[in-house]
């Protein structure tokens, strides 16, 4: 029997593990996972939460285009755009101002956007729509609903699991702890059966709320508890014991490992900057970890606009690319950047129609996606027209995506490491679609 056979079959229970100690059980788990990788890769999903109006990020510069946006767009149009340069897309398109650290990131390959990416099960024209001919997403533009399809990777059923903690579990036995992070609490995404997200607050602690502290109390209530459940001879008070006594050693092993990590360069002091500098600290002690595939989540509220959004949007943005920013540069100077992939989903679009004072629900939007492996300076799915009344707009300017969400999910899981047929467990809708990924990612 080969190492990583026996190692295998003690994390399962092949070979008893009641004489292993929780601390043992991680170690060996960090074993077997170093040697299943010749490399480290990481997902960084940054969910923008309410239902982001992006497109108003890309923006065309002259012509009927812009003269079709200035009229749906009213007065939310952004009239003086920084001009993009996109490898192989419309060369005519405009960057949002307040986007304007992304600027710099696009220019030198390092980001790319994703354009026309909605809620599809299938390819969907107006006709089809209009007549019911096509697999209409269930609830659209409800916010709950639409959330949970981008992040389960097909409808809502009765048991659901997220495709990033689903793709943890087809490409490991049993998926590291340090595999699956939240920095946003818990979420579908990252809800699997084998697998959740070990949760941390965007500062970096990870503690069990209850026991956390030195002072006398919190460690009497630990010390009390865990000799409660470790006397016990009720089969749900032993599984409830390991599980939180194996939760209270991943939280010192999280902990210990941070606290070596050298200094990164600086981030703000907005939540997502938070987050994501917790995130970049958690990826440079990765090698004392050993979690050889990573995903992490991390949220960013307030973009459900029905009101104010021309004082509103352009802070929301604004926030969202130094963020990012601060982010790449961290990623650069650990050297990880081409390992490292970051990437945004939202609820939905929002309409081109404005309400008097924002937009409301829409359907298709566009998405950022950054890192070293992406093939960035361009532009790929499709730039939708932002004219009222198109071959798109099902009513008031809610855009038909020609991107579906797996489409462009498959693409992130296909260089995480999946296989073509893994592909289309991960999302079932994707047979339907003659392209199954975009060409985004190395």
């Amino acid at each position: 029997m080969d190492r990583r056979t026996f190692l295998s079959l003690c994390i399962k229970g092949g070979v008893s593990a009641a004489v292993l100690t929780s601390t043992q059980l991680s170690a060996m788990q960090s074993l077997l996972n170093q040697q299943q990788y010749h490399d480290y890769k990481a997902l960084v999903c940054v969910f923008l939460l309410g239902g982001n109006d992006s497109m108003n990020m890309l923006l065309p510069m002259s012509g009927e285009e812009k003269a079709n946006y200035l009229a749906s767009r009213q007065q939310l149009a952004i009239v003086d755009p920084i001009s993009l340069s996109p490898v192989s897309a419309l060369p005519d398109t405009g960057l949002n101002p307040a986007l304007a650290p992304l600027h710099e990131l696009f220019n030198t390959g390092d980001l790319a956007f994703v354009g026309g990416v909605g809620t599809l099960s299938a390819p969907t024209t107006l006709d089809d729509y209009i007549n019911k001919r096509s697999h209409i997403p269930s609830h659209l533009f409800s916010h709950n609903d639409q959330q949970a399809r981008w992040m389960h990777g097909k409808e809502k059923q009765s048991i659901n699991t997220g495709w990033g903690a689903r793709m943890l579990e087809l490409l490991e036995d049993q998926p590291h702890f340090a595999s699956n992070i939240s920095l946003a609490g818990t979420n579908p995404w990252q809800i699997g059966s084998k697998t959740s997200a070990f949760a941390m607050s965007r500062t970096g602690q990870a503690n069990i709320s209850a026991f956390s502290g030195t002072n006398t109390r919190a460690v009497q209530l630990e010390q009390s508890v865990m000799r409660q459940l470790a006397a016990s001879q009720k089969r749900m008070a032993k599984v409830y014991g390991d599980g939180l006594t194996q939760g209270i050693a991943n939280s010192q092993a999280m902990n210990a490992s941070l606290e070596n990590v050298a200094p990164l360069p600086d981030f703000g002091s907005g939540r997502l900057s938070q987050q994501l500098q917790t995130v970049a600290r958690v990826i440079a002690s990765q090698s004392q970890q050993g979690a050889g595939r990573q995903i992490f989540y991390v949220t960013m509220g307030g973009f459900d606009t029905h009101d104010e959004q021309v004082t509103k949007h352009p802070e929301l943005l604004a926030e969202l690319a130094t963020s990012f920013s601060e982010f790449n540069k961290a990623m650069v100077s650990l050297g990880v950047s081409d390992q490292v992939t970051s990437f945004t989903m939202s609820d939905f679009g929002r309409t081109l129609s404005s309400n008097g004072d924002g937009t409301d629900h829409g359907w298709a939007g566009n998405q950022i996606v950054m890192g070293g492996a992406v093939k960035g300076r361009d532009i790929y799915g499709a730039l939708l027209p932002q004219r009222l009344g198109s071959e798109f707009d099902v009513k008031g300017g809610r855009l038909i995506p020609q991107v579906s969400t797996d489409q462009y999910s498959a693409t992130l899981a296909k260089w995480f490491g999946l296989s073509g047929g893994e592909l289309n467990e991960l999302f079932p809708s994707l047979s339907r679609f003659d392209q199954q990924t975009l060409n985004f990612m190395t």
